[in-house]
């Protein structure tokens, strides 16, 4: 089981989550939606980037990119794309221009969404099933991915808590990505970190 926390948005959370021992696989920084308050300005963005990531993976989460923000991070230290509302030709566009590797996105709350999946599979390197709260804090059945057969690996969002069984997570997808969850009172709580970082280790441990 890997791990992601997205919407670090200070230099403290971040460094904190780098220098863990059991570090998150892919730490996630909202680019360019404003919507979000865990929406990172560009010039703040260019200073936290500048703290070495050591063995995780950074994702630039983006919705609906267009050339003017694209160009703008293209030097930036990211390793995946994390794109929500574009095209399959946009998001093949984006990979090929800036050479970076593509979570997409595909936002759930039926069956019919769920199978949205199929035009994006060669093009990305990873599909994430999220809710459709995007800066909400929303959940989605997540019975709807369990039986899915996919060749690439699953990432899985939307309302994931702490308390919750993440053992269980563990069949239906390789990846779970957390942010409010690790929050009080709307920020990144360290102690809540922790105890999810641990738990992902303990998983593995039992794996």
């Amino acid at each position: 089981m890997k791990s992601k926390i997205c919407g670090v948005s200070d230099s403290k959370t971040l460094k904190y989550l780098t220098e863990h021992s059991n570090p998150p696989n892919y730490i996630g920084f909202i680019v360019n939606y404003p919507k979000s308050k865990r929406f990172v300005e560009l010039n703040q963005l260019k200073e936290l980037l500048k703290i070495n990531k050591n063995s995780s993976q950074y994702v630039a989460v983006l919705v609906q990119p267009d050339e003017n923000i694209l160009n703008k991070i293209k030097d930036l230290p990211f390793d995946y794309y994390q794109i929500y509302d574009s095209t399959p030709n946009q998001i093949k566009s984006i990979k090929e221009k800036y050479n970076k590797k593509i979570i997409a996105a595909i936002t759930v709350k039926s069956h019919h969404d769920v199978a949205k999946y199929i035009v994006y599979n060669d093009l990305a390197d990873i599909i994430l099933f999220d809710s459709k709260g995007y800066e909400k804090s929303l959940s989605f059945d997540h019975q709807l991915i369990s039986d899915l057969k996919i060749n690439k690996e699953l990432m899985l969002a939307g309302n994931i808590q702490i308390e919750d069984k993440l053992e269980n997570y563990e069949k239906v997808v390789d990846i779970i990505d957390i942010s409010g969850g690790l929050e009080t009172s709307g920020l990144k709580d360290i102690s809540k970190i922790n105890i999810f970082l641990k738990k992902i280790k303990q998983i593995n441990n039992e794996a």
